[in-house]
């Protein structure tokens, strides 16, 4: 058969969009120099897979027996199947979109060099949003391929002595962002970040607790976890650890939006004896209105704020004391976070915090070598 209006398109490691034109049917894919489309991926075949035409003059793909398997939009080939523009197609961890484009067809044909593969900078003409890259080894972290944590120290303000450690969460997969900001913004995409979360707290709990007896462990939730049973499940999961770890939920500014919810996640919280924080305070509404109706036991002052506190100008000092000595009145522990020098230290002593916590006070340290 000849050229087809078939392209496979994926993203190279620079974000550039690189597009295979399909030039013939069966269309062979597999790691041997021999097939149509040759990939150096690990998992793959040698001869993994096949795109051929169908009666209707559509489009099938074939697995060939590969023992990794190819993926039609995450469910894994059985049988021959139909595909269709946009179709999300894994041959093992490679992957790519598959679209339809008779003007981009004759176009390749009409130029000097009809190349079977062409390069696309960032930014031009993208993917759809459908299309994840490197989402199988997303899939392989959430199962705990990479998954690891930090912890950093939380101390008391005063004595130095360390309370508490808050739970961060890492990655190490070789093929994957180290940074969690990345992580959940494929997370996001793939309308997984509550699973992110979750895999990150149930993981880095489990390695921390028997390193943490006596302190309490600081855990985050995605704001899409927070309220759902699923959430409490696991958390109730956590406590039958044998070391049964102090937690502490730290509740997203973000998700702090109702009284009512606020009140009713305060009550299910102290059912199973964990206590609760509310993170990022001060980073966007205060937020004043929460915390005076449902007290934290903890309040983390937002880094933002605590930044270079000792050379604020008058004002903005006198605003972090009085919303200090409102927390202490409302029986919460105020929490300085992103201390990094000691004169920010000493003003937020003399305000009256009583926890620390930044690089002044200790660095995340990987929990395995804790």
């Amino acid at each position: 058969m000849g050229s087809t209006p078939w392209f496979l398109e994926s993203v190279a490691a620079d974000g550039s969009r690189v597009t295979h034109r399909i030039d013939r049917l069966p269309f062979s894919v597999g790691r041997d120099v021999g097939n149509d489309l040759t990939i150096e991926a690990q998992g793959l075949s040698r001869r993994h897979a096949e795109l051929q035409a169908d009666d209707a003059g559509g489009l099938l793909v074939v697995d060939l027996g590969s023992t990794n398997g190819t993926f039609v939009n995450h469910e894994r080939l059985e049988a021959p199947r139909p595909l269709a523009p946009n179709d999300i197609i894994h041959f093992c961890t490679a992957e790519f979109r598959l679209t339809h484009d008779e003007t981009l067809a004759a176009a390749t044909l009409a130029g000097p060099l009809p190349l079977r593969t062409m390069v696309v900078p960032p930014g031009m003409n993208p993917l759809s949003q459908n299309f994840v890259r490197l989402e199988a080894q997303f899939m392989e972290f959430l199962a705990g391929r990479g998954l690891t944590g930090a912890a950093q120290p939380i101390v008391d303000a005063r004595t130095g002595g360390l309370f508490a450690y808050e739970l961060l969460g890492r990655c190490t997969h070789p093929e994957l962002p180290g940074s969690p900001m990345h992580l959940f913004r494929m997370a996001a995409t793939l309308r997984r970040e509550a699973e992110l979360s979750e895999a990150f707290r149930s993981h880095g709990v489990a390695a921390l607790a028997p390193k943490a007896q006596g302190v309490r462990v600081f855990v985050n939730a995605h704001p899409s976890e927070t309220f759902s049973d699923e959430f409490f499940q696991s958390l109730h999961g956590l406590l039958t650890l044998p070391a049964r770890p102090r937690l502490v939920v730290e509740v997203h500014e973000s998700a702090v939006v109702e009284v009512d919810r606020m009140r009713e996640l305060a009550e299910r919280l102290t059912s199973i004896g964990v206590e609760f924080a509310y993170d990022d305070f001060g980073a966007g509404q205060a937020r004043l209105n929460e915390l005076a109706e449902v007290p934290a036991h903890f309040v983390k002052f937002d880094m933002g704020i605590v930044r270079n506190l000792h050379e604020a100008s008058e004002r903005k000092q006198r605003m972090v004391r009085d919303l200090v000595r409102m927390v202490l009145e409302l029986g919460s522990v105020p929490l300085a976070e992103g201390v990094e020098q000691e004169a920010e230290a000493q003003v937020c002593r003399e305000m009256g915090f009583q926890l620390i916590q930044g690089y002044l006070t200790g660095k995340p340290i990987m929990v395995d070598v804790l």
